[in-house]
C-alpha cells in the first residue's frame, strides 16, 4: 500500500515540471510587434465597420464599390480616426494591447 502511494507521488511530481512549463508557455506566445500592429488596425477598423459605417479608410469601399479615398473617416479631420496603417500604431498602443491580451 505504501508503495503504491509511493509510486502515484513520484508520478504526480514528475508530471508537474512538464505541466508547468506548458503552462508558461501558453501564456507567453510570442508574437511580434508587426503583429501586433496589424492585429490593432484590424481591431480598429473592425470596430468602425461594426458601427455601420463603411470607409473606415481610404482603402476601403463604399457600399456602391467606389474606393472610399478621401471620404473615410481616416482621411477627414475630427470625429472618428480609425487607426488605418501600422505606421499609425504607436508604441504605447502596443503595449497596452499585450497587457489587455497577455
Amino acid at each position: 500500500m505504501i508503495r503504491i502511494a509511493a509510486l502515484m507521488m513520484l508520478t504526480i511530481v514528475a508530471s508537474v515540471p512538464t505541466w508547468m512549463a506548458t503552462k508558461a508557455t501558453a501564456r507567453q506566445p510570442q508574437v511580434s510587434d508587426a503583429q501586433v500592429r496589424e492585429l490593432i488596425v484590424q481591431e480598429s477598423v473592425g470596430a468602425y465597420l461594426a458601427s455601420g459605417r463603411p470607409c473606415a479608410c481610404p482603402y476601403s469601399y463604399m457600399r456602391n464599390g467606389a474606393a472610399c479615398g478621401g471620404r473615410s473617416a481616416y482621411s477627414r479631420p475630427g470625429g472618428a480616426a480609425p487607426i488605418c496603417y501600422p505606421a499609425d500604431v504607436t508604441e504605447g498602443q502596443i503595449r497596452m494591447w499585450r497587457s489587455r491580451n497577455y
